[in-house]
């Protein structure tokens, strides 16, 4: 018999999916250049030339074996070696390769850290507003997301309700810093506090609460904030990354797990994760990417659209009388909708063919988020349609 639970899935289909697709097929009738897509956070700008070029050269040097032949289970060692030297110079951290475990993207990574760290049963934390695919993620393990709700006045953590929810049956908190929808960028103080909080619960409990740090926007802030590497505030922490963002490669599926050094059995994570994918028919990414992306690990695509877009938006949408708070870094601004239903303000921007994404899946209604990946000239055109949206409909 089909699995129940993966079939009444089919009727949660991601929104944001779903928006995307109805962009799409609006493109067909009128031209994708006069809808305006805010819906997918896919990256819009071009990947490093030096990826590329790295790639084209290593055709013509490697061997077959080593570019498509099968990788060791832990990921090859010269590119752990690499990604462990980059976070060292760059975070002040003492990796070394054993505490890297290569992944297909953060979202492979979130599965084998949680999976590592918690048991079936146990409880995972995280805080609205969130990437609704966390609850798969998690849940698909055998341990229960729980959602702390959003501190809507800046978006930093929710400490009073955190300490609400929080039990013995937490093993793992799992935070993203810059924030996917909300933009935020946690502070330096915000993670002091956790760190603080989580240290003294692990003492209480007797027992190991790890961090887990979904960090795929982290080279994409602005206005000169600094984002801070949330290892270095706690020790049991893994570090779950993607280059999806960095480097503009969503597609090839990389990334890693990063188990600071000073956590709970660090040396036997990576080991543990290659245990993790002969169950759940993961291996480790293609070696092809492996070896591209650790020719350019302190490299980015040139995102300075992401911020010009960030800012054209924040300054008409203020000036319409949103309420928003304004992002740090990633490629999403997250508004207060203009009532309270805001599966009804998104479909009512869908007359105007502007793609809203509401947010009730993010776990903090009326709002609705903006993925402004996409060209500048675009978001500038948006502009008057949005402004006759909110006049039209709002009387603003």
């Amino acid at each position: 018999m089909i699995n129940q639970a993966y079939k009444q899935m089919l009727q949660g289909k991601s929104v944001i999916r779903q928006l995307s697709e109805f962009a799409t097929a609006r493109g067909k009738e009128i031209g994708y250049e006069n809808v305006f897509d805010y819906s997918l956070g896919n990256p819009s700008v071009p990947v490093p030339k030096e990826f590329n070029d790295g790639l084209i050269e290593m055709i013509g040097s490697k061997s077959s074996m080593e570019l498509h032949g099968y990788s060791p289970s832990v990921g090859i060692p010269s590119v752990k070696d690499a990604i462990a030297e980059s976070l060292n110079k760059r975070f002040g951290m003492n990796y070394t390769g054993n505490h890297i475990f290569p992944t297909t993207g953060a979202a492979g990574a979130i599965a084998h850290a949680v999976r590592c760290v918690t048991e079936p049963g146990d409880e995972v934390i995280t805080f609205a507003p969130f990437f609704p695919e966390y609850f798969p993620y998690i849940n698909g393990t055998g341990a229960c997301l729980k959602v702390v709700p959003a501190n809507t006045k800046d978006f930093q953590i929710n400490f009073e309700k955190l300490d609400e929810m929080f039990n013995e049956k937490v093993a793992a908190v799992l935070v993203n810093t810059p924030n996917n929808p909300s933009g935020v960028v946690y502070s330096a103080e915000t993670l002091t506090r956790l760190a603080d909080y989580l240290n003294k619960k692990q003492e209480e409990y007797g027992h190991d609460i790890f961090l887990i740090s979904d960090e795929p926007y982290r080279e994409i802030v602005f206005d000169g904030i600094d984002a801070p590497y949330v290892s270095k505030f706690y020790d049991n922490t893994l570090s779950c990354y993607s280059y999806s963002k960095s480097l503009s490669l969503p597609g090839e599926r990389i990334g890693y797990v990063a188990a600071n050094p000073k956590c709970t059995d660090a040396e036997l994570i990576s080991a543990i994760c290659a245990q993790i994918s002969r169950g759940t028919g993961h291996n480790c990414p293609s070696s092809m990417m492996q070896y591209g992306v650790a020719n350019v690990l302190d490299m980015t695509s040139d995102m300075a659209v992401y911020e010009k877009n960030m800012n054209i938006l924040y300054d008409e949408l203020t000036a319409l009388g949103f309420e928003v708070v304004r992002p740090g870094g990633t490629f999403y601004i997250f508004p207060k909708a203009l009532e309270d239903d805001a599966v009804a303000f998104c479909n009512k921007a869908k007359e105007y063919d502007l793609i809203l994404v509401p947010s009730d899946s993010f776990g903090v209604p009326g709002y609705f988020r903006m993925a402004y990946c996409i060209d500048t000239e675009k978001v500038e055109r948006s502009i008057p349609m949005l402004r006759k949206f909110v006049k039209e409909c709002y009387g603003k």
